[in-house]
């Protein structure tokens, strides 16, 4: 009788303990969450092909539909590529990047910063613009050694539905099973794609600030290094988020804008865009530590129109982000510049803008999302500045700061205007064509961010 009750004891305790592993682990998923840690966003139309660089490795001028207006002027002269030159200030920082116009047997290599840490990773995959479908071989996560090179224990190969390839139908996003990897905050990872088929040209984010490398051919995902390669590219294909398991008061921060938010102007490969700033700072703040941080910027990009504007994209690249809590909106300078190049006849109006806003607030506020609106940062003395589009910015900033339709504002006119000119940019912002800010104009748009609209308990209008 006495070992017949030592039995019955072992099996209850065993049973008590399955239960409570049981509920420890459902508890765990409870309080855990998908979160983006890093994300771009990608094109919904193809690029327009862009002009080769220049020999001895000058930069190629800026085509105008990526990062910069089209110029004011339209006289036949004005349409060259040497007057679509910028005539202010110094060269562009870093060259055009080439599109690639298709991949087979080739491995990409692609590398991304990190914003929010966490101890389980999936990948996601967009085919936004394919007119067919991709092959994906076989996909690879790792941290980034520098270069193409990895920290070969970090590898993880990726699975999609517990197989190691997968199909991305045209206009399909695709998300990788999860596997275990301790991702840090502010860490460099490389995401390795393999295409065994043509692809067509690619999806892609044209300005991506961070070296690529595409190898001569085949699956080379898991390789510690793509030594044999064939160029490299300063752009992100197919390769639309990474996201990390992490607490569920983890939230993101989606940052919705142009190039200015793009990070156009700032040195390649060193993280100074002022997202990234952004990240850097959450993270150096212990009341901010959980939230990460997403670069939504399209260079060129504007509010209003076809062909991907802030209106088309919006759900897509801002609302549609795992754990979006908050999103900044940088966007106008395009519409502005652009709607005012015949000053005597605009087609742009300050109230345009601002209808724009209350759409974006709107579509936000129905998914439960604050909405912090940012003020159009200047840009006198450049090529596409004039009085009409001036007038324009200067009295949508104002509707910004005061209207109270925004869930909070950040002010990023007045941390990068001259207090002498306000039209222009201080000196300490380094803009280099004067329309876009330089390494330091973007320290102080990070700066210029209270971290406490993060941890304030704010209700969404």
């Amino acid at each position: 009788m006495t070992a017949h009750r030592a039995w019955l004891t072992i099996v209850a305790t065993t049973a008590l303990l399955a239960i409570s592993n049981v509920a420890a682990a459902q508890q765990r998923v409870a309080d855990e969450r998908w979160v983006a840690t890093w994300g771009t966003a990608l094109t919904l139309f193809q690029a327009a092909p862009a002009i080769p660089r220049a020999a001895q490795g000058q930069p190629a001028p800026t085509p105008p539909q990526q990062s910069a207006p089209a110029p004011v002027s339209t006289s036949p002269a004005a349409t060259s590529p040497a007057a679509a030159a910028p005539s202010n200030g110094p060269a562009r920082r870093f060259g055009i990047p080439t599109p690639l116009d298709s991949l087979r047997d080739q491995t990409l290599r692609m590398v991304v910063r990190t914003s929010l840490g966490g101890r389980r990773v999936r990948v996601r995959l967009y085919n936004a613009i394919g007119g067919r479908a991709v092959w994906v071989g076989a996909a690879h996560v790792a941290v980034s050694a520098g270069g193409s090179g990895i920290v070969p224990a970090s590898g993880r190969a990726l699975s999609f539905g517990g197989r190691p390839a997968v199909t991305l139908y045209a206009g399909q996003t695709v998300v990788s099973d999860p596997v275990s990897l301790e991702v840090q905050p502010l860490t460099d990872l490389a995401v390795s794609l393999y295409f065994p088929e043509e692809t067509g040209p690619p999806t892609s984010h044209r300005f991506a600030l961070r070296h690529g490398y595409v190898s001569t051919s085949g699956d080379v995902t898991a390789a510690r290094e793509i030594a044999d390669t064939v160029r490299t590219t300063e752009s992100y294909h197919w390769l639309a988020g990474i996201d990390v398991l992490a607490p569920a008061s983890a939230g993101v921060v989606v940052n919705f804008g142009d190039s200015i938010t793009d990070g156009d102007q700032s040195t390649p490969d060193s993280s100074r865009a002022w997202p990234t700033l952004l990240a850097r700072r959450l993270q150096q703040n212990r009341a901010t530590r959980h939230i990460g941080v997403v670069n939504a910027g399209v260079s060129g990009n504007r509010l209003l129109g076809d062909n991907g504007s802030g209106l088309v994209r919006f759900v897509k690249d801002a609302l549609s982000v795992p754990g979006v809590r908050w999103v900044t909106v940088l966007e106008g300078i395009n519409d502005i510049t652009g709607g005012t190049r015949d000053p005597s006849a605009p087609t742009l109006t300050a109230d345009d803008l601002i209808a724009a806003y209350r759409q974006v607030i709107e579509l936000a506020h129905v998914q439960g999302v604050r909405v912090i609106g940012c003020t159009i940062t200047p840009y006198g003395g450049s090529r596409v500045h004039n009085a009409v589009g001036e007038a324009i910015r200067q009295r949508v900033n104002q509707w910004i700061r005061t209207s109270g339709a925004f869930d909070a504002v950040v002010d990023f006119d007045a941390a990068t205007r001259d207090p002498a000119n306000p039209t222009r940019f201080r000196a300490e912002a380094d803009s280099p064509d004067l329309l876009h800010p330089g390494d330091a104009g973007y320290r102080l748009m990070a700066e210029a961010i209270d971290l406490a609209l993060f941890t304030r308990a704010q209700v969404v209008r």
